[in-house]
């Protein structure tokens, strides 16, 4: 059975998204969430971030699109249905049942990106297994803050810390018990 890892890249003032130049993919921290996704079992999207991946990465070439592309990924949405492209399904029913059974058929982990209202359903519900936070070492100024927003308290409890040479920081945290 698969976990379902939250992952995020953050700066030091909490901004997620946009994601800009402010992202540094290569380097130690880079390597490290590359081999960990490369060996997952798929990806855990909501609509609005399915729909803005998609229009991204399947006409890129490189390492990262050679990994992301052909991996499965699995939508949460109320408004799309039916084939999606870029190798993703939608999730059906409820989430508190969809989730758990899509965790018990992989064979590793499942990592969720993006920060917005479905990431929120998840943690709500209790449905996501870790947390990353990939603090990266700048401040940004501008953007939309860090992960779930300001739409309520999901308690957490610090798992881990992983420094790495490119000065980005590795926060891991579990949900509270």
């Amino acid at each position: 059975m698969g976990k379902l890892i939250a992952t995020t890249q953050a700066t030091v003032d909490g901004v997620v998204d946009p994601v800009a130049e402010w992202v540094q993919p290569d380097g130690d921290h880079g390597d490290y969430s590359f081999e960990r996704q490369a060996r997952s079992s798929g990806l855990v999207l909501g609509r609005k971030t399915y729909e803005g991946l998609a229009g991204y990465w399947p006409s890129q070439s490189g390492k990262w699109a050679d990994m992301v592309n052909p991996l499965p990924k699995y939508v949460g949405s109320t408004s799309l249905s039916g084939d999606l492209e870029w190798n993703a399904t939608v999730l059906e029913g409820d989430l508190e049942e969809a989730i758990p059974t899509l965790k018990k058929e992989v064979d590793g982990d499942l990592f969720m990106h993006g920060s917005g209202e479905f990431a929120y359903a998840l943690a709500e519900k209790g449905l996501i297994d870790e947390y990353e936070v990939y603090l990266n070492p700048l401040v940004w100024g501008k953007g939309n803050v860090h992960v779930l927003g300001d739409r309520g308290t999901v308690r957490m409890e610090l798992e881990d810390v992983k420094r790495f040479d490119s000065g980005v920081v590795l926060l891991t945290y579990l949900p509270a018990s």
